[in-house]
């Protein structure tokens, strides 16, 4: 069964106490005597036949949305898209940007997790793999999860136009990756930051190369970018970007920007704005 329930995010940050369970109360108090609480968002919980469980999406509407007007928009789908992970900063980076044009308005979807170490890899025969991440190797079933349920959801629900980008950071820009080697007609356009495509002895990105030579028509724009990290993130990032640069199709637009002030936990947020500016030209 799925059911809509509106959500609400309230920005409230008290710097009364230093005990995060005393602020947590005080901040339930506040709550409770709320006279209004600002509506940011829509939560759909839906049961997921393809990984057996529940799993919720939340969704920000851009402004003047109208279940009843002839508008449709394109959609951005943030993987690691909890409450409490980069929904809010991308959807809220995504609102500032229309608000000045920068972005045309869309339909935020945070894909939220339960395993993102299970859903966001894809098998390995690595006994260290395996040992450093033993719920490992579910990436098929989370994207036959995105491709067979969340989209259909999302385009049957709201009003998209059938142009969708999907945004991944780290084990988020592995399966990212994954979604553009093996799914490539469900997104149009990829943001993928920091890739951990170490995984599985780099086994994914070694078949980029002569996948790109072989897919002529292909016709993606993509992201790339990672800050200051480990001298593997930027191996196998480079090794991406000249798989799809060698390809030979002209129909595949790559921006490989590379954010040195920034390291792994920090760089998601400028990654993303500036792939904004770049897939969406003013």
């Amino acid at each position: 069964m799925k059911t809509v329930i509106l959500w609400f995010v309230a920005l409230l940050f008290l710097a009364m106490t230093s005990h995060p369970l005393q602020a947590q109360n005080h901040m339930d108090k506040r709550y409770n005597k709320a006279k209004k609480l600002m509506p940011f968002a829509l939560i759909e919980e839906t049961d997921s036949k393809e990984l057996d469980e529940k799993r919720i999406l939340n969704i920000y509407l851009p402004q003047g949305y109208n279940s009843e007007s002839a508008d449709s928009y394109p959609t951005i789908y943030v993987l690691d898209g909890s409450a409490d992970e980069d929904f809010p900063h991308i959807a809220g980076l995504a609102q500032f940007m229309q608000m000045y044009n920068l972005l045309p308005k869309s339909i935020v979807v945070g894909i939220a997790n339960v395993d993102r170490y299970r859903d966001f890899t894809h098998p390995t025969l690595y006994q260290k793999y395996k040992k450093r991440i033993p719920t490992c190797g579910g990436s098929a079933k989370f994207m036959a999860f995105v491709e067979n349920e969340v989209l259909p959801l999302i385009n049957t629900q709201y009003k998209t136009n059938g142009h969708h980008t999907i945004i991944g950071q780290s084990l988020g820009g592995l399966v990212a990756t994954e979604f553009l080697l093996k799914k490539p007609h469900l997104f149009n356009n990829y943001i993928i930051v920091s890739p951990s495509l170490w995984w599985d002895e780099e086994s994914l990105v070694k078949e980029a190369a002569e996948y790109f030579k072989t897919q002529a028509a292909l016709k993606k724009k993509i992201f790339i970018s990672l800050g200051k990290e480990h001298k593997t993130m930027h191996k196998v990032a480079n090794q991406l970007t000249e798989a799809i640069r060698q390809s030979g199709n002209k129909h595949l637009t790559l921006f490989y920007e590379p954010i040195l002030t920034e390291d792994h936990t920090t760089i998601l947020h400028k990654a993303v704005y500036r792939a904004f500016e770049l897939l969406y030209p003013k």
